[in-house]
């Protein structure tokens, strides 16, 4: 008896003395490096941003990297083979690459990391199969290379722990369900909660595929993806702006009229492709909320002499005619864009493909200055 308790103590012991190693390297073993004192290292430089103002990178001496994101949080990226620095602000949380066992929920965020190559960093995603219409994504988790985990609100804990989570990318839908984040950190998961839908700029939302690229050391590829994008505006953006207005809605279940506000991203591409959003000042000291509601008659009025209308199918799912639209609300048959034939729906995978915002841009420009639909249109569709 007594020596069977001395072999279980040892175990025991054994098991004790090995878990500190487990977490602190979030699953791999970290090299015995001495640990840098945070107090004593300077930043050397900063990340270059073009548009994205709601995160920023500072880099230091042996590859360390420390994300700001407003309002979100620090994190301090430590490289393969060095230690997290003594004296460390609490505030800081720290991330220890290589980040390989991802949970990712915002939706947003996917196409990013595709772009960068990077889906077998992500084991865990907070959207089923079905619902991605980001193709690698769905392909993905249909080989079981990415484990559907539960939704922001309802996380299987088990599944997280159990596939050794080191990261979850959150939306800021999160902080809805304060109590899941902080279930997340007690199993020592670092829960990053990213602000894109934030960014007032279209391509300011594009330019958060430097802060994934910096959590997976890969900033080389992001900034020749990025400028790929941003030079494949430059046409666009030089030509003078047409001056016909658009209104960009969805009806929801109840009757109200969805509409984004005047300062939202979604405004500002429309601006940039050559286009005024029909609503000018509209909800801008409400709330921090992108979008807001309205009645049908209060649309009607403000909207029906819009140049062109586009229908957000992101909710309630694409349409293809006119008599759909219809069954919104027989008000929209009197709108100005109607009569004309100017109508046109976006495409469902328009919100989770980020990379295809610049894509957009030019695709409102195209229907702004084409006589009649014009061919070749990614992200919408004319109504027939």
């Amino acid at each position: 008896m007594k020596k069977t308790a001395f072999y279980l103590r040892k175990i025991w012991i054994a098991l004790m003395l090995a878990l500190p190693c487990v977490f602190s390297a979030q699953g791999s073993v970290r090299a015995q490096e001495p640990a840098p004192d945070w107090q004593a290292m300077t930043a050397d430089h900063s990340m270059e941003l073009l548009y994205a103002t709601q995160f920023s990178v500072d880099y230091y001496e042996g590859g360390y990297a420390l994300v700001t994101i407003a309002d979100s949080g620090r994190f301090l990226v430590v490289p393969e083979g060095r230690e997290v620095p003594a004296n460390l602000e609490e505030d800081i949380v720290p991330l220890l690459q290589p980040l390989q066992n991802i949970y990712l929920v915002a939706t947003s965020a996917m196409d990013l990391f595709c772009a960068l190559d990077a889906t077998p960093n992500i084991r865990l995603s907070g959207t089923e199969a079905s619902g991605w219409y980001v193709e690698k994504a769905r392909e993905e988790m249909e080989n079981g290379n990415i484990l559907y985990a539960g939704k922001y609100s309802a996380p299987d804990y088990e599944t997280i722990v159990a596939n050794g989570c080191d990261l979850a990318v959150e939306s800021t839908m999160i902080y809805h369900t304060p109590e899941v984040k902080e279930k997340l950190e007690e199993f020592g998961i670092p829960v990053l909660v990213e602000r894109s839908s934030y960014e007032s700029h279209p391509l300011g939302r594009t330019e958060w595929l430097k802060l994934y690229a910096a959590l997976l050391g890969k900033e080389d590829l992001a900034g020749e993806l990025f400028r790929e994008q941003a030079d494949s505006l430059e046409e666009v953006l030089a030509q003078e702006n047409t001056g016909r207005t658009v209104a960009f809605f969805y009806v929801s279940s109840n009757g109200y009229v969805n509409v984004r506000k005047s300062s939202d991203y979604v405004s500002r591409m429309i601006e940039l492709a050559g286009g005024r959003y029909i609503f000018e000042d509209l909800g801008e000291s409400d709330n921090a909320l992108s979008t807001m509601n309205m009645q049908m008659e209060e649309f009607y009025a403000q909207a029906c002499d819009a140049d062109y209308i586009i229908y957000n199918s992101t909710i309630d799912g694409e349409l293809y005619t006119l008599e759909e639209l219809f069954a919104k609300s027989s008000l929209l048959k009197d709108f100005k864009a109607v009569k004309e034939g100017h109508v046109y729906c976006t495409e469902q995978n328009l919100f989770q493909e980020t990379m295809g915002l610049g894509t957009m841009i030019a695709d409102i420009h195209s229907i702004l200055t084409s006589e009649g639909a014009p061919e070749g249109l990614t992200y919408l569709h004319p109504l027939s």
